[in-house]
């Protein structure tokens, strides 16, 4: 439900827009702690991004500036709801008809408290009440996936749903199928467990360079199983620090950075040390060295065509169409490639298992290069499906 009744929200608009200080937030309500956070610091964190620090229970005194962020501390909300909040002053956010929050003038700070503990806007000539989805897009494109915005009520019944929630808000929609099928469950097991211990991602990070550091040595001794072991440890660790580090709202830019120069780095590693392990083990070391140049050139050009993608037609290629998602289940990266190494290790055929993922590279250089085709000839500007 949308209601326009304002008759000058450009003065008010105008207003906050001189104002010499960031925006203060009221909080109203205690909340119940998630995630190792009080629903306090969480929602400092989740302000930090928007770059206000100034929150502070409602004490019944006037706001210290012109506009303000009046929240219940008793929902949990995403993050782009904050950020959407604030485009327009005389915003009130509500959900099942109750307001939860509010970005306006201070001197409606006070009526605004009143109705979120009332449960009902009392008062609506000067303000526009939006749901949800009447305030954010489904769409997110950091996370490549449709999201509905949510505002949910946070109570101890209610947190474990919550939470859950909260961590499906944090997955990536558009990845492998490994870690879109078969981590979800154990990882929020195991970050609701961190979150709790206190462990930041980047902790979770270090330990996973560890794992890498092990993998290669035990694939280079020809420790396969075992490699394919902490390996895969290694991928799980993955995923859980940029899970913990969402859901906790403690990502920054050097944990970007160590985790994606991780990523991308270690993968050659692993099948340079595979194929040396190999190489005792097969007749014909040659091919596993035409195998592993494959492997790895092929690799490094995927990842030249994903960046061309991107460059040429401004959005990532595996969100384009339908299948370009579905292609990125199983397209030649680490964790399926991973899959087809388990395969063949567990039966004894490590030569024969790298020289899969080289040919399994060859053919996603081919449909990578049809999907840069094929974009090129189709109409300009591309847009992604999942944003219908």
């Amino acid at each position: 439900m949308l209601i326009f009744t304002k008759e000058k929200p450009s003065m008010a608009t105008s207003i906050c827009k001189k104002a010499n200080r960031p925006a203060q937030v009221i909080l109203v309500g205690l909340g119940t702690p998630i995630w190792g956070m009080s629903p306090t610091e969480r929602l400092r964190r989740m302000f930090a991004r928007l770059n206000v620090s100034d929150l502070s229970q409602w004490d019944g005194k006037s706001p210290k500036t012109e506009c303000c962020y009046v929240i219940s501390a008793d929902y949990a909300f995403s993050q782009i709801l904050l950020a959407d909040l604030a485009k327009e002053v005389g915003t009130v956010l509500v959900s099942e008809g109750r307001p939860v929050a509010a970005y306006l003038t201070a001197d409606r700070a006070a009526d605004l408290v009143y109705d979120i503990k009332k449960g009902s806007v009392s008062k609506v000539a000067d303000l526009k009440i939006c749901t949800p989805d009447d305030l954010s897009t489904a769409y997110d494109e950091r996370l490549r996936k449709r999201e509905e915005p949510y505002v949910v009520e946070l109570n101890p019944k209610t947190l474990s749903a919550v939470e859950q929630r909260t961590f499906n808000g944090s997955y990536k929609g558009v990845t492998d199928f490994v870690t879109l099928y078969f981590w979800p469950k154990p990882a929020i097991a195991v970050v609701r467990c961190f979150a709790g211990l206190l462990i930041t991602p980047n902790m979770v990070t270090l330990v996973s360079l560890i794992f890498v550091l092990m993998t290669i040595w035990l694939f280079w001794n020809g420790f396969f199983i075992f490699g394919i072991f902490t390996a895969w440890i290694m991928t799980f660790l993955d995923t859980v620090d940029g899970k913990l580090a969402r859901v906790t709202f403690t990502s920054s830019k050097f944990g970007n950075i160590f985790d994606h120069g991780i990523d991308l780095i270690h993968p050659p590693f692993w099948y340079w040390a595979w194929a040396v392990g190999a190489m005792s083990v097969t007749d014909n070391p040659s091919i596993l060295i035409i195998a592993f140049w494959i492997t790895v050139v092929g690799y490094v050009i995927q990842r030249i065509q994903e960046g061309i993608f991107i460059k040429a037609f401004g959005i990532e290629m595996h969100i384009w169409r339908k299948f370009d998602s579905w292609y990125r289940l199983f397209v030649a990266r680490r964790n399926p490639n991973l899959a087809i190494l388990t395969a063949f290790a567990l039966f004894s055929y490590p030569a024969e298992g790298l020289i899969s993922v080289a040919i399994w590279t060859l053919i996603s250089l081919i449909v990578h290069s049809l999907q840069i085709f094929q974009a090129a000839r189709a109409p300009h500007p591309l847009q992604s499906w999942l944003n219908h």
